[in-house]
């Protein structure tokens, strides 16, 4: 059997994380050294990966657009009852749309490109009164309203591979949508525990709607991005699709 520090990085970092989410409680992270000190080593494994050492080579630009081809490929690499790990490539000007990982922790760390990230909190559902009085523009129509969500904006920022992971929890940032910046992009993820729609892990998608106050509202310099917003539940969004290939990093096993 190799040592320890002739382990590959990304075995290193599976094994962490597998520690790290084993039983975990991420209400007692808080509370608990000796989950933030798992978490942080697990953060601090992240922070050191690049695409070299998954021997995943950057994608060219490429300015053809062919509805044959997915915007979105995903290599996988584990799965554990605790977590998943994988690597998602986005072509030039792809999106994953907003979406949520409900009850579920997320890392995400760039390895090559530049994405930018938009992260929501879901807040309790609104009150018939709330929902009755507020109009969209687009008005919505009637089966709509059982799908309307009230959320907030937490943050919008780009991530590199000089970039510290980006990081949400059950709780926090939990909804995010994923968008390319000035070229192709590819990132490692890891989800824990992974999804699963026996067990109401189902990935779920949204878009922001605009209010008629938001229309008619004037933008005033330095106005917070951090206020409530709604959302509303929809299907998969036509024109994205996630396709599928081989992993040629180095073997993760436990």
């Amino acid at each position: 059997m190799p040592r320890d520090n002739e382990k590959s990085l990304i075995q290193k970092i599976a094994s962490q994380a597998n520690i790290t989410f084993k039983d975990f409680n991420a209400s007692a992270i808080g509370d608990n050294k000796v989950l933030l000190d798992n978490w942080g080593d697990l953060i601090t494994l992240l922070t050191e990966v690049r695409a070299a050492d998954l021997k995943i080579a950057q994608t060219k630009p490429n300015g053809s657009h062919s509805d044959h081809n997915p915007p979105v490929t995903y290599m996988h690499i584990c799965e554990t009852e605790s977590f998943s790990m994988g690597v998602f490539l986005l072509n030039s000007g792809a999106s994953i749309p907003l979406h949520d990982h409900p009850g579920m922790n997320g890392m995400l760390k760039v390895l090559y490109g530049k994405v930018s990230i938009r992260c929501f909190d879901l807040l309790d559902k609104p009150s018939d009164r709330v929902q009755s009085e507020t109009q969209f523009d687009p008005p919505l129509l009637p089966f709509q309203k059982d799908s309307l969500r009230r959320a907030v904006l937490r943050s919008t920022m780009w991530f590199t591979h000089d970039s510290s992971p980006c990081i949400l929890t059950p709780q926090r940032e939990n909804l995010h949508q994923i968008d390319t910046v000035d070229g192709p992009a590819a990132f490692l993820d890891i989800l824990a525990p992974p999804y699963d729609p026996e067990d109401g892990r189902d990935c779920h998608y949204y878009k922001v709607l605009q209010t008629v106050a938001d229309a008619d509202r004037k933008v005033e310099a330095q106005q917070q991005w951090e206020e409530e917003t709604w959302l509303l539940e929809i299907g998969q969004p036509d024109g994205f699709w996630c396709g599928g290939e081989p992993y040629p990093g180095p073997e993760v096993s436990f």
